[in-house]
């Protein structure tokens, strides 16, 4: 592409930017003051983001100028340096880049790194410190009986202690959050605590059958091609019979927690159980129960409290359960962060702000755990409506979501939602599986550990229980503290983006321009 079209194609792309500058602070007034210039931002970017971008990186590196893969945080300063540098080769007077009806705020490198940090300390409390992305663990069980527990992962490395709403009860969880203080109070460490609503639980129910030997289990046999009953009723389980030429003769059966999900499926609909390691295909249906015909196995046992995940349907549940109402003021009470569970849609967002507004829980700190497709659809209005408060974060939740979206598209996902995260200058969560084989067995993957690397462009990241949980901590460490210094965040190539073409007709109306 010569350089007067190169130019002249990205001035359309600058003028649309400027040309839209109305619409952009009619979107973000209602924000808080101090997310509003980030707000702004975010508009920029998902208009940016409407274009290809592809076609011009090469050219504009071979003139020596940003090829704009790294513009997310600072998206209109980039493109309009961009512009006038390519006027600056051809000596055309700078003069001759229109101006924008209205004045705009600008973003630089330099400011848009500034904000991202700045936020970043905020939500995570945090102080000065050897590496950038924060080092969050979940607290097993034990930790509420053994306080050297919480305190040798402290000194691995943990800066942030998650606790799961959804195991345990309040008296485990007040003495696990009375550890973290008095080891915070006696020694240098300064951990916070993250708490994890649970939200609607779309689980296996209890399993208890008793197998050939009598012992009783909590789970059943599954093989492909298998059919089994997802039920409403009550029920302990029932594991399918066979014959000697394994014709299966009576259908197993397994409960659900919510039954809310039974009406949800319809036939034809895929399901999947424990993260995606059983894949079921509904058959038949009827009010009480769904027939289900296994067509993947990746495990021949499925058990009790696991999750079920339904890509294709749209639940009409609330995303806080009367538990996690239930639970508030205790977090509130106690948390630092609170993770919101099943938020799929900025009305989700509403609701838990009421109701924190209820407890005038101003300053904790809020976690979007971006777990399903419908949540990812929609993250740039869940991003506008949670920035009317100040203290808000993403989790990437790895596992329900790449159930949800298809594994073979999870990695594609996951660094939208940093580009778009970042774009807002809102702190991102590297979670599920990080480190996994290394907390549970002591040896770490090839694949786990570039993984963790990979982690590294997020401001935290997320590690799950294990015997060996502390030398994960400790690894991963290690792994932030080289790779930080070679880079921050990274390059991209920046094709048209779905997401941002759909938000941009949910955010942004159209509207005269002042003149």
């Amino acid at each position: 592409m010569d350089i007067t079209k190169l130019t002249s194609e990205l001035e359309t792309i600058l003028n649309r930017l400027e040309n839209s500058e109305y619409e952009i602070n009619n979107a973000v007034k209602n924000i808080s003051p101090k997310n509003k210039l980030s707000a702004k931002n975010l508009l920029r970017y998902l208009i940016v983001r409407t274009f290809d971008l592809r076609k011009y990186h090469d050219n504009l590196s071979d003139l020596g100028i940003s090829s704009l893969r790294t513009s997310e945080g600072y998206v209109y300063s980039n493109l309009y340096n961009v512009v006038r540098n390519l006027k600056l080769i051809q000596g055309i007077p700078i003069n001759n880049i229109e101006q924008s009806v209205l004045p705009i705020e600008l973003v630089g490198y330099k400011k848009s790194k500034k904000l991202l940090k700045k936020n970043t300390n905020k939500l995570f409390k945090r102080k000065q410190k050897k590496h950038f992305a924060e080092i969050m663990v979940t607290l097993p069980e034990d930790a509420s009986k053994n306080r050297s527990i919480i305190s040798k992962m402290a000194n691995k490395g943990m800066e942030i202690a998650r606790i799961n709403l959804g195991h345990g009860n309040i008296e485990s969880w007040t003495q696990m959050v009375k550890y973290i203080k008095e080891i915070n109070n006696k020694t240098s460490h300064n951990i916070k605590i993250y708490m994890d609503l649970s939200g609607p639980k779309f689980r296996t129910s209890n399993i208890e059958i008793r197998d050939d030997n009598g012992r009783l289990r909590d789970k059943i046999n599954i093989r492909k091609e298998e059919h089994i009953v997802l039920t409403k009723r009550n029920t302990k389980g029932k594991k399918s019979v066979f014959n000697k030429n394994d014709e299966q003769l009576e259908k197993g059966e397994i409960g659900v927690l919510l039954h809310e999900i039974i009406d949800a499926i319809k036939v034809g609909d895929l399901v999947f159980f424990d993260d995606g390691m059983i894949k079921a295909k509904a058959i038949a249906k009827t009010n009480e129960d769904v027939e289900l015909k296994i067509i993947n196995c990746y495990k021949s046992k499925l058990s009790s409290q696991k999750g079920i995940n339904i890509p294709n349907s749209k639940y009409e549940l609330p995303a806080l359960t009367d538990k996690d109402i239930e639970y508030l003021p205790f977090v509130c009470k106690h948390a630092d962060l609170v993770g919101y569970s099943f938020v799929r849609t900025k009305e989700d967002v509403r609701y838990l702000y009421n109701e924190l507004n209820k407890l005038n829980a101003g300053n904790l700190g809020i976690i979007f755990k971006i777990e399903n497709a419908e949540a990812f659809e929609n993250l740039p209005s869940i991003l506008i409506e949670g920035m009317k408060r100040e203290h808000i974060g993403v989790m990437i939740a790895r596992g329900d979501l790449a159930v949800e979206v298809g594994f073979e598209r999870i990695s594609e996902i996951q660094n939208e939602i940093l580009w778009i995260c970042e774009a807002a200058h809102v702190p991102v969560i590297w979670a599920t599986q990080v480190l996994e084989n290394l907390a549970k067995t002591g040896v770490p993957t090839r694949a786990e550990i570039s993984d963790a690397t990979l982690g590294a462009h997020a401001e935290c990241i997320m590690l799950n229980k294990g015997p060996y949980i502390n030398k994960a901590i400790k690894t991963l460490e290690d792994i932030l503290v080289r790779m930080e210094a070679h880079s921050f965040k990274r390059k991209n190539a920046m094709r048209p983006l779905n997401i941002a073409i759909k938000a941009m007709d949910q955010l942004m109306e159209p509207q005269e321009l002042l003149v």
